[in-house]
């Protein structure tokens, strides 16, 4: 199975975790020698989830092989990745560097180093919507390494010809929905379930509110939260929402081919929207809702980290260094050359020829000015829990209100669970 970055996205901004520990991991840990080099050289273990996009494996090695210090093997793992990890931390073979974005029960567990000092002289040149996620306790857990995001693509001459503005508000959006529907064209993809796979938080965001608030509190438990996700079981039922296009919401074919006037999807559909429609396209934030509410980005970022286990852990922090704060031209070439991302450093993100321009600098925009990510203290409970509840007040037009109830009530557990951790 091979992927793409675009998959740190689904459900709103978040990193999966999920599942059962897959063949795939095996007793192949890639050590081969054991961990150490000919003639006493250290060799070092880092992992990578196997991306889709072409060119992206070959990039990784060669800066690896130009790592002198050490010698750096990658190994490129198929399969499900994240469960591979998680399941390696907890023994003693695990690779010395990972791709990844740790957990919770991993940074309390002590499976992963503190790289505080690492990015101590950049820190404030990452991207903080995406280095919080990596952040526990006031020390910093991975090193971020690109940044995916979501954003609202519209069609310029759709919207001109029905005299339709790009919507600034929730409620705008949903108006704009309807006046776009023809018999031909729907006015909104949101996903093939009406927008409950991938809307995540982002509407309590628009809305004010937050998934866990900065004190470690759950963030929605508010009559905003109720009022905003409500709203989006009348795009489902007036059926202005594209529902079963033949790809789903992270392919922009039902939007270049003219299935639909407006489609939530992500950066990485730019380049291609672009070569279909020119210049006949623009972007917007998810649009804030409310008196409290504001536009809204959710965001993603894997991020390498170290493995607090491992043999070589002064010479693994060492290498993440060299390549993820230090050697910014291969930070800029692995988020731009082989896919389209932006780089979590905000002065590269900045400078990049390829992010200077039109929809892609109105991305780099939003990412910094209304970026989000799912939080810390967010668990796969929780999780599942509003997932679940989404779907039903989407789909079945289930009271919000009854549903939030329940899902606050586990959530505060959760909360209260994780706070007792050592």
């Amino acid at each position: 199975m091979t992927f793409s970055r675009r998959r740190l996205l689904g459900a709103g901004g978040g990193l999966a975790f999920t599942g059962a520990l897959t063949a795939a991991c095996g007793s192949d840990t890639g050590r081969g020698d054991g961990g150490g080099g000919k003639g006493g050289e250290v060799t070092l273990q880092q992992w990578y989830h196997q991306y889709g996009e072409a060119g992206t494996e070959q990039a990784v090695r060669r800066y690896a092989a130009a790592y002198r210090p050490a010698k750096v093997k990658v190994q490129w793992r198929p399969g499900d990745y994240d469960q591979q990890t998680a399941a390696a931390l907890l023994t003693s073979s695990g690779p010395d560097v990972f791709e990844g974005s740790p957990t919770l029960d991993q940074i309390q567990g002590g499976q992963v180093a503190d790289l505080t000092d690492l990015v101590a002289a950049v820190k404030d040149d990452f991207n903080p919507a995406v280095l919080a996620p990596k952040t526990y306790d006031g020390k910093i857990w991975g090193v971020p390494q690109v940044i995916d995001m979501q954003m609202l693509y519209y069609r310029k001459s759709l919207l001109a010809d029905a005299h339709v503005q790009p919507p600034t508000s929730l409620d705008e959006l949903i108006d704009a929905a309807g006046a776009l529907t023809t018999k031909k064209v729907k006015g909104l993809f949101l996903g093939n379930d009406g927008g409950a796979g991938v809307l995540g938080g982002t509407p309590l965001y628009a809305a004010g509110l937050s998934l866990v608030t900065a004190g470690g509190q759950v963030g929605f438990d508010d009559p905003a939260a109720a009022r905003t996700l409500g709203k989006f079981h009348h795009l489902y039922a007036d059926k202005s929402l594209l529902l079963g296009a033949p790809a789903d919401w992270s392919d922009p074919s039902a939007f270049v081919q003219g299935l639909t006037a407006m489609q939530w999807s992500g950066l990485w559909a730019l380049p291609a929207v672009q070569k279909a429609l020119g210049d006949d396209f623009g972007v917007l934030p998810f649009p804030a809702d409310g008196a409290a509410g504001k536009p809204t980005v959710p965001v993603g970022a894997y991020g390498s980290a170290v493995n607090a286990r491992g043999k070589h852990q002064a010479d693994a922090k060492a290498y993440v260094k060299w390549l993820w704060v230090d050697r910014t031209d291969y930070q800029e070439d692995f988020a731009l050359s082989y896919g389209f991302h932006i780089p979590a450093r905000i002065s590269l993100a900045r400078k990049a020829a390829k992010l200077r321009q039109g929809a892609a600098a109105d991305a780099v925009s939003y990412t910094t000015d209304h970026g989000y990510a799912q939080p810390l203290l967010w668990t796969p409970a929780s999780q599942t829990s509003y997932q679940d509840a989404l779907s039903r007040i989407i789909k079945d037009g289930a009271d919000p209100g009854s549903e939030l109830k329940a899902v606050v009530r586990t959530t505060a557990a959760e909360l209260q669970r994780v706070r007792k951790k050592p």
